[in-house]
């Protein structure tokens, strides 16, 4: 075989380069292509703010506690109803000093399908579906009953409106999370361990996750909360999961647009007392 020219030979190396060469890029451009596609950053996001320390969360949020005292909304859930799994319009409305209400309307046409009401003392329960009543103490068992989790009512008020409370005395760490650009709290105390997922980047302090471990290592309540929004200068969730300790049950709440919905708002006494008809059953007790 002949063999080629100097100069061809060095003409086809330098083609092979050049060859070589494009396609790396071609294959370098394709991967920042699909990079960008799966929305990941190619590096992580940069906390653009001091970073806080254990004491500025718990400030924070008992500042934003201490400001949203009250508030009603005109929701749509999905919960338990006795049985059975139900979604449909909830009106709602509470304040601290265990004040909350809810009453849940029927699809067919808007009547009461079952109502709750804590007044500060006691609660009252009537499930008009099954024709029954409960009532007693006002506690987190109160809102169990209309929920299947249990919340301390005032825990109730402040996780709808985003700000939850926070253990007493607590120490722990923080951490920056640079894929998705939150702070995530570990908090210790002698009630347990509580984890926060916060996203504090323009001036927000929204908080998109909570859970509380007890100190028997039980999860005694957890939230996830999504699309906040601004209500009368506050910011607060748009949507919020509740589940239950096992995490078998859950409660979802879309807590309705800025025209239903309001924070701060004046409620008076009548509002959270609740007369059970007469002759009803004890739910749960057969007739």
């Amino acid at each position: 075989m002949v063999a080629a020219p100097a100069h061809v030979t060095r003409y086809h190396q330098r083609m092979r380069c050049s060859l070589s060469a494009a396609r790396t890029a071609v294959l370098a451009a394709v991967s920042a292509l699909a990079l960008a596609a799966t929305g990941c950053p190619s590096h992580g996001i940069k906390r653009d703010y001091p970073a806080p320390t254990i004491a500025d969360v718990v400030a924070r949020l008992a500042k934003v506690r201490g400001e949203l005292t009250s508030f009603r909304a005109d929701t749509t859930m999905d919960y338990w109803l006795g049985d059975q799994r139900a979604k449909g319009e909830v009106l709602v409305m509470g304040g601290v000093g265990a004040r909350v209400r809810f009453a849940a309307l029927s699809p067919a046409g808007g009547s009461t399908m079952a109502e709750m009401a804590c007044d500060g003392t006691n609660f009252v329960y009537v499930d008009y579906q099954n024709n029954c009543v409960l009532s007693g103490p006002c506690d987190a068992r109160s809102i169990e009953q209309f929920f299947r989790i249990q919340l301390a009512p005032d825990d109730f008020v402040h996780l709808a409106v985003g700000a939850p409370p926070v253990i007493a005395n607590a120490t722990g760490t923080i951490t920056w999370d640079g894929a998705r650009g939150y702070e995530v709290v570990e908090l210790h105390g002698a009630d347990g361990t509580q984890h926060l997922t916060i996203d504090a980047r323009d001036q927000r302090w929204d908080v998109v996750a909570s859970d509380l471990v007890g100190a028997d290592g039980k999860v005694a309540w957890s939230v996830d909360n999504a699309d906040f929004v601004a209500i009368d200068g506050h910011r607060v969730p748009g949507k919020t999961r509740f589940k239950s300790p096992t995490q078998a049950e859950d409660l979802v709440v879309a807590w309705g647009d800025a025209q239903s919905r309001g924070v701060n708002v004046e409620l008076t006494a009548d509002k959270f007392q609740l007369a059970a008809p007469a002759g009803l059953a004890r739910c749960g007790e057969k007739r």
